[in-house]
């Protein structure tokens, strides 16, 4: 089996904060309920651009299922808070902003909008969860679930084409998920910015250790500054003594199994670990290019049902290229609302530049 790490670094970072006026104002909750009101009269289904501080953010018509009035989100946070819930504010860190500018600046950059509108913490924040990743090519995979000596005592396995997909062991505050990031990408979260990262397209395999409050206060984990010297504790105990991946022999005692170089691999990378998140960079208009040939991809296949209604409707038994264009440009012709078509436009620039892709 050939096996080649790529990346290492955060995937999900949650926190919570407790932010309170720094006595030369503050965020004004009347005005984003205003602003939000105006949204839902409008009978608009679409967030509005605002901006607050040192962010512009999208602002949503609606509230949180956790119980807060307000979301903000852009390309960097997503933001839920109201002035009287505790925490008052709970910021998830997007992905793309974890690989690209990284876990620490981006929660200084939060304190700093915090500040930008009249905030400051009055106590210290507190990370409620943190997925921390691991990405290889591997090709082919040479192990199944029965190779995974885990303490665990919840495992799932998930196929597509009687092939395997995804190993999960846990539940709760710790989970391990070692899975096709390809395929997760192509069927779900398309996030194909990772190929740039990753420098390949296939083959790409993730463990993901999802770790959550509890365990992450067992190693004194609450801050960012103590994730930053704490994380390699934790992964220590992830890789060492939680879950191991082994080669199959036919001793009875799968924990006398010998380790997969894989597994060893890993290990030594987190045995020498100072610290994961990882910086790269990242050309917009590189993702700008993926976007448009997926859009285009969306676009041919809407175009062969409109060959086919058309062969229907005239009794062809061939509709050809041009001709469904040409059909196209009158439809587009008929539907085109001029009046409208310039804000639209604008929104979904907008909407791309805050992170809504």
């Amino acid at each position: 089996m050939f096996f080649a790490h790529l990346l290492s670094g955060f995937d999900t970072i949650e926190c919570a904060y407790w932010l309170a006026s720094n006595g030369l104002g503050g965020l004004d909750f009347e005005q984003l309920a205003l602003e939000k009101s105006l949204i839902s009269t409008s009978k608009s289904r679409h967030p509005k651009v605002i901006t607050l501080g040192s962010e512009q953010f999208l602002l949503a018509s609606h509230g949180t299922g956790s119980g807060y009035p307000f979301l903000l989100e852009n390309d960097a946070f997503s933001i839920q808070c109201g002035e009287f819930n505790k925490p008052n504010f709970y910021v998830a860190f997007r992905s793309f902003a974890l690989w690209h500018i990284g876990a620490s600046a981006l929660h200084q950059r939060f304190l700093a909008w915090a500040a930008s509108v009249g905030l400051m913490p009055y106590r210290p924040e507190k990370l409620s969860r943190v997925d921390m990743t691991f990405d290889y090519q591997i090709d082919p995979i040479d192990f199944d679930e029965d190779c995974f000596v885990s303490q665990a005592n919840k495992d799932a396995q998930h196929r597509k084409d009687g092939r395997v997909q995804t190993f999960r062991f846990g539940a709760g505050d710790l989970v391990l998920r070692v899975y096709n990031k390809c395929d997760e990408i192509e069927e779900k979260s398309a996030k194909s910015w990772f190929y740039a990262l990753w420098g390949v397209e296939k083959n790409v395999w993730r463990i993901e250790w999802q770790t959550r409050k509890e365990l992450l206060k067992h190693f004194g984990i609450r801050t960012f500054q103590d994730l930053a010297e704490r994380q390699g504790d934790l992964l220590r105990y992830l890789v060492n003594d939680h879950t191991a991946l082994r080669i199959r022999t036919d001793d009875s005692n799968r924990s006398r199994w010998p380790l997969h170089p894989l597994w060893v691999d890993l290990q030594a990378r987190v045995n020498v670990m100072e610290g994961l998140g990882v910086v790269r960079e990242c050309d917009p208009q590189s993702l700008l290019d993926e976007r448009l040939i997926r859009l285009g991809v969306s676009v041919y296949g809407y175009m062969k049902r409109l060959a086919a209604i058309h062969g229907l409707k005239r009794g062809y038994s061939e509709v050809g290229l041009e001709e469904t264009i040409e059909r196209l440009r009158k439809l587009l012709n008929r539907v085109h609302d001029p009046l409208s078509w310039d804000g639209d436009v604008q929104r979904r620039m907008d909407e791309m530049r805050l992170g809504q892709w």
